[in-house]
Parts: structure tokens; C-alpha cells; sequence
């Protein structure tokens, strides 16, 4: 299928996507500076550059885009189009955030990892749940890593129709 954009319109489309500032990123640093946490954003004094980072308690915080960092959901859907180039760069851009967080837990770094699709889509957590789980591993937590992603399907209650017609709900 060829594109149906002009060379010039995909690029212009292309220079648009935003590397920092995102909306899930902006949601959760503002959700956890009104829970009295204090960061600083984008270090590139550390391995990755992570999004924030909390001295006090030695975390540093990636907010990842389900798509660019090949996160395997619903989200991360591959495109249709140039398909080899696709599966290159975003396992690419995959190896190399292994390779940050490897880096940054060697160093003594605690990392946590909030991936877009606990924040949108289907089966997102509320804004809270995502937030309190990210004050609490930053504050109180002594986990080297934790990765919070969306809802596993078998935490979510699937609407299902039996043979009779009738809704019944499994979990």
C-alpha cells in the first residue's frame, strides 16, 4: 500500500511527534508533584535520559509510549506500511532502553517504567491508581524496578455470551 501522503507531508507530520513534554508524561508529573515529590526532568547526565528523576530517593522515572518503544500491547500496534524498517527501528529503540535501565540499576539506580497504555486505552487504571503505585515505589518501596503497564485481561471482568443468550461475566 503506498502512502498517501506526500514526502513532505509525512515528514512535516514526523517533525510533530514530540519526544518530551507529552501528555502522559505532563499527567504524571503533575500528579506527583501534588503528591509533594520533587524531581528533576530529563538528566542527561544518566544513562537514557530518563523523564524524571528523584535524587532524594535514587529513582529515576521512563514514561514510554507503547508504540515507539515496542511495548508488545494493544497499542503497540505495528504499521501496515514499510514494515521491515518499523520492526528494526522500534526493536532498536527497545534494545537501547534495556540497555539504559541495565546501566542505571548498575549505577544503584532504582527505575520505574509507566508505560501509555496504563494511562489510555481499554484497559487503562484510573489516573490515581497509576500515581499512588508510582509515589508509593518511589517513596516507600524497595524494589530495584517496577513497570506498570495496563490491566492484565484476566484482572478485568470480560462480558461473555453463553449459549442461551445471556450474559455472563468470567474473570
Amino acid at each position: 500500500m503506498a502512502d498517501v501522503l506526500t514526502p513532505e507531508q509525512r515528514q512535516l507530520n514526523m517533525s510533530r511527534i514530540k519526544g518530551k513534554d507529552t501528555k502522559p508524561e505532563m499527567l504524571v508529573r503533575r500528579g506527583l508533584h501534588a503528591r509533594g515529590l520533587r524531581y528533576r526532568l530529563h538528566d542527561r547526565s544518566l544513562p537514557g535520559r530518563p523523564d524524571l528523576v528523584f535524587p532524594k530517593y535514587n529513582t529515576a522515572v521512563f514514561i514510554h509510549g507503547c508504540f515507539w518503544h515496542a511495548h508488545g500491547c494493544v497499542m503497540s500496534k505495528l504499521p501496515a506500511t514499510r514494515q521491515d524498517f518499523w520492526k528494526a527501528k522500534l526493536s532498536a529503540n527497545a534494545a537501547r532502553d534495556r540497555k539504559a535501565v541495565e546501566a542505571l540499576r548498575a549505577d544503584g539506580w532504582r527505575v520505574l517504567i509507566i508505560w501509555e497504555c496504563a494511562l489510555r486505552g481499554p484497559q487503562r487504571w484510573t489516573e490515581d491508581a497509576v500515581l499512588d503505585r508510582a509515589a508509593n515505589f518511589i517513596q516507600f518501596s524497595g524494589l530495584p524496578l517496577l513497570d506498570i503497564a495496563a490491566q492484565q485481561p484476566s484482572a478485568v471482568m470480560h462480558a461473555k455470551t453463553s449459549h442461551g443468550g445471556k450474559r455472563t461475566w468470567k474473570q
